[in-house]
């Protein structure tokens, strides 16, 4: 039984006393696929440090956060391509517009978020996106990027059901994590209309740990968790969910 999380920062200064340990635990359960999104450069030799360590295991994406688009974020932009010139990504992420915290740089978030859909069909990759607060303006760069080789992963999807089909149609899968096994958290509530091969696993580690570690530092082992949830939503195995989310992710990531 093999378990992918599709989207866990496991360079996060989070895991610095106890990162080996932390992502063994989660080989050891059954989690052998990490593919891990970039923010922006300051982390970029620290993925691919863990990548040389765990060659098997971990698989990078290349790009530059929503919430990380600041004064500097051309320069940050010229990194994203400079490195996908030189070696073999999964996808691009995590990318995206995130109003949560500041609305300051919308513009350029848009701005970067396009250009970066646009670096993804040159390199013939998916997208890993980042929306928080902001389903509209996401969109609204989706739409006018629309087309056939447009195609990837709405990461930590936490939306309604008709925001579920909209980012369906324009491609993407929905990265389904601890959100699902929250109280308050809705999705759970519509997800058995959404088709099993639209839905893919992550953590989002170490945010966003799924019950009963709700509040905790979350880890890759946890995406456990989700598949139970998700095997109870669907009225499937755990072991159905494994296979059909992972073979999901290989649609996406290509590997």
């Amino acid at each position: 039984m093999i378990f992918t999380d599709t989207h866990t920062h496991l360079y996060s200064e989070e895991f610095d006393q106890d990162r080996n340990e932390m992502i063994q635990r989660a080989i050891d359960a059954g989690v052998s696929r990490f593919f891990v999104p970039s923010i922006d450069s300051n982390y970029t030799q620290k993925m691919y440090e863990l990548e040389k360590q765990f060659p098997e295991n971990i698989f990078l994406m290349m790009g530059l956060h929503p919430t990380y688009v600041k004064e500097n974020y051309l320069e940050e932009l010229a990194h994203v391509e400079t490195e996908l010139s030189k070696r073999k990504f999964q996808a691009i992420g995590e990318i995206g517009v995130d109003l949560f915290w500041d609305k300051t740089f919308l513009k350029q978030q848009q701005h970067a978020f396009q250009h970066q859909i646009q670096l993804a069909k040159k390199y013939n990759l998916g997208i890993n996106i980042h929306c928080r607060d902001a389903f509209y303006e996401t969109f609204e760069v989706l739409e006018s990027e629309k087309t056939a080789d447009l195609f990837g992963i709405f990461h930590c999807f936490t939306g309604d059901l008709a925001q579920a089909e909209k980012a369906i149609s324009l491609g993407m899968k929905l990265g389904i994590g601890g959100v699902a096994t929250f109280k308050n958290g809705k999705i759970d509530q519509f997800l058995n209309q959404i088709d099993l091969k639209h839905i893919v696993l992550e953590t989002d580690s170490p945010y966003l740990a799924p019950v009963p570690y709700r509040g905790k530092r979350n880890e890759s082992s946890y995406v456990t968790l989700v598949a139970q949830k998700l095997a109870e939503i669907y009225n499937l195995s755990i072991e159905e969910i494994a296979q059909i989310t992972t073979e999901n992710s290989k649609a996406v990531f290509g590997i």
